[in-house]
């Protein structure tokens, strides 16, 4: 992000203060979505058991909500336009989910389905099951979407306002949608839907990528 405010004349020192609403918006946001995303009924009887924050549990979805309010009080601060941050924050937190998922993958966290395929992992802290590396494909996947968006970045000339932030929704949600089908189910509760918690919570981060898209197109064709 330093890069990026040097290379487009912006206060660079802004970075520094952007970082930490950020990281309070990650941590917030992912704790409550966890908490209220995939155990509500636990939580609201045992309120304190929220802050309990070293026990685990971080949701992907809540941390993406809370990161974008943050930067939200963040822009209005120092006077920067919110979309403009949003299309250039999607290329760090792209590389960031990176790394979040490989922790994953250390820490034996966010198991895959049983499966027969070569590529399976088993996680002897957990059983002696082979599984489908889930961790794996989204670290992948977010690699891969960072290259993207920054090869768009630094390829493309006046870049419209929405186009980075919707690229970045539709392919990570849509990568999360497919993926959620070999993970082990996250929720404590069930539901009637075909749909799991996390693909269920996808589609509405995938509808805004979708919208930002056809924005940035239309006001492209304006101009």
């Amino acid at each position: 992000m330093k890069w990026i405010y040097a290379r487009e004349g912006k206060a660079v020192e802004l970075v520094d203060s952007g970082f930490i609403y950020a990281v309070i918006g990650i941590v917030v946001g992912a704790r409550l979505g966890h908490c209220f995303f995939y155990d509500p009924a636990f939580y609201l009887a045992n309120p304190m058991k929220i802050l309990a924050v070293w026990e685990g549990g971080l949701a992907s979805h809540g941390g993406g909500l809370g990161v974008i309010i943050a930067l939200y009080f963040y822009v209005k601060k120092y006077n920067l336009n919110f979309l403009w941050l949003l299309d250039r924050m999607v290329m760090p937190t792209a590389l960031f989910g990176f790394f979040v998922r490989m922790g994953n993958l250390m820490n034996s966290e966010i198991l895959g389905m049983k499966t027969d395929v070569a590529w399976a992992i088993i996680f002897s802290r957990v059983d002696t099951i082979p599984r489908h590396p889930a961790q794996l494909y989204e670290a992948v996947s977010n690699l891969v979407i960072f290259l993207v968006l920054f090869l768009i970045y630094k390829n493309t000339k006046n870049l419209k306002p929405g186009l980075l932030f919707g690229i970045f929704l539709t392919l990570l949600f849509s990568a999360r949608f497919l993926i959620e089908f070999v993970k082990e189910k996250q929720a404590s509760y069930s539901t009637d839907l075909v749909l799991n918690t996390g693909q269920a919570l996808s589609i509405p981060f995938l509808l805004i990528g979708i919208g930002f898209i056809i924005y940035s197109i239309k006001s492209k064709k304006k101009a």
